[in-house]
């Protein structure tokens, strides 16, 4: 069955086996994976280039690393990073995503036509709720347990598939009443935000249950912790391998978006998949 993401200017469709990529551009210095690699502007639209010619469907942008001990950026030099990017980018015609926590972040992001606001905060902070509400951006809500300087310390859950899929529920009741309908919003377990290495495998095998919240699923697991336990590949660049396994996996279970660091071999590795399933 296809489905329908209401992304800003664009409205993006999915089947199962069959999710949309969305390619990561960090314009940080510290980002665990790729930090300062594309801290210029010119050097983040060149791998934004070539992550659409690699198969990104969408582009992530963002100017603040929320890897865990990451120290927080002032909302006015996050948006300082990003703005040129995106001003950039804006004239591709493919759809861009801010990811940022920072209500005054979204909401310069809006004004500029950014399609989708990808919030690990879930839209929490004050002011964000609305920001989304007024406009017509897609909007990825993710779970997070704590804050990034401190979530991976000692997280504990009940149960950690329930505690978040009521988190998720209770965060789309509380945007559908402000007008903001589920066919905008997907919804993001947020592996490794504050969540220990069989919580994410518990999360990451309730992809489907997720899936019928009424929004569709984003799985983020590219190049993480969760990956380097699992091999034991302690270089977040030599975890490619698992990263696609874990993509792989998520697809043939309904995720709806993937957020990969590498598109090339995401695109590939999803094409057999797919192709040996029918």
């Amino acid at each position: 069955m296809v489905r329908t993401w209401k992304a800003g200017r664009f409205e993006l469709t999915y089947t199962h086996g069959q999710p949309l990529i969305m390619g990561i551009v960090n314009v940080t210095p510290d980002s665990f994976s790729d930090g300062g690699r594309y801290n210029q502007t010119n050097l983040a639209i060149e791998h934004a280039r070539q992550l659409v010619e690699q198969g990104a469907q969408i582009l992530d942008i963002g100017g603040e690393s929320t890897r865990p001990g990451a120290k927080g950026v002032d909302a006015d030099d996050e948006w300082k990073r990003v703005e040129d990017v995106l001003n950039e980018l804006m004239g591709w015609n493919v759809p861009l995503s801010i990811d940022t926590m920072k209500t005054k972040v979204m909401a310069r992001a809006v004004d500029l036509g950014v399609d989708i606001l990808n919030d690990v905060n879930g839209f929490r902070e004050t002011g964000a709720e609305a920001v989304l509400a007024q406009s017509n951006a897609g909007a990825v809500v993710m779970h997070m347990q704590g804050e990034p300087r401190t979530m991976q310390n000692s997280p504990e859950y009940g149960n950690v598939v329930s505690d978040v899929e009521a988190f998720l529920n209770k965060r789309l009741v509380a945007l559908e009443q402000l007008g903001v309908n589920a066919s905008r919003i997907l919804v993001d377990p947020g592996f490794g935000f504050g969540k220990t290495l069989q919580h994410n495998v518990d999360l990451m095998k309730a992809t489907p249950l997720f899936s019928t919240l009424g929004a569709g699923v984003l799985v983020g697991v590219s190049r993480k912790r969760m990956i380097a336990e699992l091999t034991g590949q302690t270089d977040p660049g030599l975890r490619t391998a698992g990263s696609v396994a874990a993509a792989t996996y998520a697809a043939q279970h309904g995720a709806a978006v993937l957020r990969v660091h590498d598109v090339r071999e995401t695109v590939e590795a999803l094409k057999v998949a797919f192709a040996l399933n029918q």
